[in-house]
């Protein structure tokens, strides 16, 4: 089956086109994403209402060359997958509406995907990938949550932030230190010339049982730190090592209790604070210990993007679920309520 992927969550617009018929990487026939990056800077955060009409204007041109990309037209499609939520109301309705017009003049079906069910199954789509059950970290600018994956589309809620998510406290944090919009990949740079152990932060509700994050405190930290100090160049990057390390240490440490209440060691890591390097190292160290594996997706497809939502969805199209006819979107959307698919694994 081949499907397009639609998504229009926030502030980036995706499209790719996912073939069931190929192996692992491969599968991914075409993808790509146009930020909105440069469109939001001046505002310091996305803007509703600008998203929502620059994925307007850019979807349509995306999509064609998404599919002259992947050598194949219109023709060839036999479903569409599109983020019906969460997200912004706005942009969602531009890519549903988009979708569902396509499927219905196309005559094949179309399936709404959650969009943290894209990131989730994102790693399932790279050559040698996991099988349920598992313990997935999402961890994004919008989400930080451990979910026990039991099968797709079975899934247990098992810890999340209480306040920021990660990725918006990097981004904060960023801009507490003057960086530039977006800041967090601006201080995940920084942390990189940094002195590791200079500034060392607290690890937040680690020192306590249970799985659920919190991000606040550890900006106040870093906030009140870098008022103190000299603020120099050298500080600024000490001070973002600190802060990285503080949050990597923080994620690692829950996600190993996950493990041992899932009685798991395969940890799927998913979101856009999955392609940070450091991250990455410590959940790998740390499944290794275990003999187990962190599975991760190319960083590529850390961040919001259509070739997730194309394999979310010919997963569900292939299990026989589709749309009715109307352009529907749900902005909060419990992924607990989503039905299970029958066959667990890549398509």
């Amino acid at each position: 089956m081949k499907v397009l992927g639609i998504e229009t969550s926030c502030d980036e617009t995706g499209v790719a086109v996912y073939d069931t018929a190929l192996a692992g990487a491969g599968g991914l026939r075409a993808h790509a994403v146009y930020s909105q990056i440069a469109l939001h800077a001046e505002y310091g955060g996305v803007v509703p209402e600008l998203a929502s009409r620059d994925h307007v204007r850019k979807l349509l041109p995306l999509i064609r060359q998404t599919l002259a990309e992947s050598g194949l037209t219109t023709a060839d499609l036999e479903g569409v997958a599109y983020t019906a939520g969460p997200g912004l109301v706005g942009a969602l309705l531009v890519g549903a509406g988009v979708a569902r017009s396509l499927a219905w003049a196309l005559d094949v079906p179309a399936v709404a995907v959650h969009h943290m069910e894209g990131h989730l199954l994102a790693p399932l789509m790279e050559d040698d990938p996991p099988d349920a059950p598992f313990v997935a970290l999402l961890v994004s600018g919008g989400h930080t949550q451990l979910v026990a994956v039991d099968a797709i589309g079975r899934y247990r809620l098992l810890g999340e932030t209480l306040d920021d998510a990660a990725g918006e406290a990097f981004d904060k944090t960023a801009k507490m230190m003057g960086l530039p919009y977006p800041g967090g990949p601006q201080l995940a740079a920084l942390a990189e010339k940094g002195t590791p152990g200079r500034f060392r932060f607290a690890r937040p509700m680690t020192d306590r049982p249970g799985l659920d994050f919190s991000f606040s405190g550890l900006k106040t930290q870093v906030l009140l730190a870098w008022r103190d100090s000299d603020q120099s160049e050298q500080t600024r990057a000490d001070i973002a090592r600190g802060f990285e390390d503080a949050v990597v240490d923080t994620l690692a440490i829950k996600c190993e209790r996950a493990l041992d209440e899932a009685g798991s060691d395969v940890i799927v890591i998913a979101g856009g604070v999955g392609a940070n390097k450091r991250l990455r190292a410590k959940l790998q160290e740390m499944a290794a210990k275990r003999g187990g594996r962190a599975c991760f997706p190319r960083p590529s497809l850390c961040t919001d993007n259509g070739a997730m939502i194309a394999f979310a969805g010919a997963l569900r199209l292939e299990a026989g679920q589709h749309e009715t006819a109307e352009v529907r979107v749900t902005p909060r959307w419990d992924m607990a309520t989503l039905p299970q698919v029958a066959v667990v694994g890549s398509p």
